[in-house]
């Protein structure tokens, strides 16, 4: 069976990298109906944050990734941590060192000098015949796994094929440190064995970690799992991707408006493909994704891409989620009769559930002033005449007039009537319905409103003379 993990660090806020792999693991463990586990990387007390792992939940819950069982925290397993770190001491495997900070940091300063790789020389390394120097005092010692010193480290990684790592660039690294906390590195391995995963999906930032924990695998005896490292999403320029670029807290991509089926489409594409297909429903990615075909090479983040399918979402999701959408935004259309009009209407321009309630907005409240440019180019002097007509022949019509067609039914002979272009009444009106020129079809506003408003309007605007 399938088991994978999303295993983030609450040290900051969930990322759309974090939320890509977290995508991919899912995925992987949903086609194969296996088993997809959250476990919180929370053993860095001093780096730990609260909310960031609130808000690792809560992006969880809002795209709707499931994971299986309880949510593991690091910080609540230290005893099996150090039980395995015993046991290798135990077998010879690990050793104490009591070297200090200001060796340590005096023998890196040697090798850099020597033009050397900085890592340690095995002072307190335990060998056959080998003379360890005497204990100092006063120094807590941390504990070094007994890293192979010939040969490679070999393993094939399901992205980037065989991965090969010569002994002798790996030093015997620190499992545990002097205050008894384990290390990242030796807690990552026991979580992963401990919960027996098979594939671990993960940034290839970690590559050169898996090395070091292959040794803690074989030095415990435990499975080696497959390892898939996804390379980084970078920025269009190709530079490591910042705030500014789009890494963001995936909460905020909810408060800027994007519905969730949409950034887990565009997170999905970052580095997957199926061809040249771009819309994936959940059903599509959990049918075709499969981690061996994830790129190579970085992918680029691409805000055009994200809006463009987050606009495919908003006009092809059912209005009834809109409206619940849009209760996030302040925006409450329960009870409103017309509301399936002013969705369908205002769902056509919007990228964003921000922009959708705007232009709800620009429908629904009375305008407080009018766009002084579309003024000054629209009315005219002989404007509000026409305008006084055609609310005259509204009057006559009202009880005819329900839908935009209704609208539409009366003003084409008006307009033909009175020798009139379009815009020489559509835009006063629009401009009187609306406050400002870019507006949805005028009939369709007019059917949402109803004749009580638009009269109401349009003789506001005339009493106000648009403002001018």
């Amino acid at each position: 069976m399938t088991i994978t993990r999303f295993a983030p660090s609450p040290t900051g806020y969930l990322h759309i990298g974090g939320l890509r792999t977290a995508l991919y693991s899912f995925l992987w463990a949903r086609r194969n109906n296996g088993t997809f586990r959250l476990r919180i990387e929370d053993t860095d007390t001093q780096r730990n944050n609260e909310q960031a792992m609130s808000a690792i939940l809560e992006a969880f819950e809002w795209v709707g990734l499931s994971y299986d069982g309880e949510v593991e925290y690091q910080s609540q397993r230290l005893e099996i941590y150090k039980k395995y770190i015993q046991q290798l001491l135990d077998e010879g495997k690990a050793y104490h060192c009591y070297m200090s900070k200001e060796e340590l940091d005096a023998l890196r300063e040697t090798q850099m000098a020597n033009k050397q790789t900085p890592r340690y020389d095995g002072t307190w390394r335990p060998e056959d015949g080998k003379t360890l120097p005497e204990i100092p005092e006063g120094i807590e010692p941390v504990v070094r796994i007994k890293a192979p010193l010939e040969g490679k480290i070999t393993f094939i990684d399901g992205v980037k094929s065989i991965m090969n790592f010569e002994c002798s660039e790996v030093d015997d690294f620190v499992i545990a440190r002097s205050n008894g906390m384990p290390t990242y590195n030796f807690v990552v391995t026991i979580d992963d064995a401990l919960m027996e995963m098979t594939d671990v999906i993960r940034g290839d930032d970690h590559l050169t970690n898996t090395a070091k924990q292959i040794i803690i695998y074989e030095a415990l005896g435990f499975n080696v799992p497959k390892f898939y490292h996804v390379p980084m999403i970078n920025n269009p320029q190709g530079k490591k991707l910042s705030k500014r670029d789009g890494a963001l807290d995936v909460m905020d991509y909810k408060r800027k408006g994007y519905l969730p089926e949409a950034l887990l489409n565009f997170l999905v594409r970052l580095g997957w493909s199926n061809g040249d297909q771009e819309i994936f429903s959940m059903d599509e990615m959990l049918e075709l994704f499969d981690p061996t075909n994830i790129n190579k090479s970085a992918s680029s983040y691409n805000e055009e891409k994200l809006l463009w399918l987050n606009a495919h979402y908003i006009k092809n999701v059912s209005n009834e989620r809109l409206a619940q959408e849009l209760k996030f935004f302040d925006c409450h259309l329960e009870g409103h009769d017309k509301k399936e009009m002013i969705l369908d209407l205002s769902k056509e321009r919007a990228q964003t559930l921000v922009e959708l309630k705007e232009a709800i907005n620009k429908i629904l409240e009375v305008p407080t002033e009018y766009e002084a440019k579309g003024s000054k180019k629209f009315v005219k002097e002989d404007t509000i005449k026409i305008l006084e007509t055609y609310l005259q022949l509204l009057e006559e019509k009202k009880d005819t007039l329900h839908l935009a067609c209704d609208y539409e039914l009366i003003t084409k002979p008006f307009i033909e009537e009175f020798e009139l272009k379009f815009p020489q009444l559509f835009q006063p009106i629009r401009i009187a319905l609306t406050g400002g020129t870019q507006a949805p079809s005028v009939y369709d506003i007019m059917a949402i409103l109803g004749f009580e408003e638009v009269k109401k309007r349009i003789n506001n605007a005339i009493e106000r003379n648009f403002d001018k």
